[in-house]
């Protein structure tokens, strides 16, 4: 094959600190811009941004020259700044981890919108039964000591 094609979606989910409820409705839109405009700076393709109080998801598409460690350091790293200055309370920081689970092209509409849904979704589900889900639906093998 002369040249390179590649489509690298990932859907990140990651939490505040605790999972402490630290985002209102107003902030939240706020927020999510900032975060697109964070992952645009750091060339990445924000293709949807939601969350809830407590917890934000991002689907996005990143270049096979991206470190998708290296990506979520900084973003997570520039974002805490981000909103410890916007909330001038002290100092906010994310969770240490996150999750990063590959979307497949014919699937980037379903979990857009269901990004776009998820105050409607939490209503019925926890974050935590919604994580532990997404976990199973992977298949991705974890130890719940160090979930939460």
């Amino acid at each position: 094959m002369a040249s390179t094609h590649t489509a690298l979606y990932y859907h990140l989910v990651f939490s505040t600190k605790k999972r402490e409820a630290r985002f209102d409705a107003a902030f939240r839109i706020k927020l999510h811009g900032y975060l697109g405009g964070a992952v645009s700076g750091l060339a990445g393709v924000p293709l949807a941004i939601g969350g809830v109080a407590d917890h934000v998801h991002l689907l996005v598409g990143l270049k096979t020259t991206h470190s998708l460690s290296d990506f979520m350091r900084e973003l997570k790293a520039c974002s805490s700044k981000w909103v410890t200055g916007e909330l001038k309370r002290k100092a906010f920081a994310w969770q240490e981890g996150y999750g990063a689970f590959t979307v497949s092209s014919p699937d980037l509409e379903k979990v857009r919108l269901y990004m776009l849904h998820q105050e409607e979704h939490h209503r019925k589900v926890t974050f935590k039964e919604e994580y532990l889900a997404m976990l199973k639906r992977g298949k991705v093998e974890y130890d719940e000591r160090f979930l939460w």
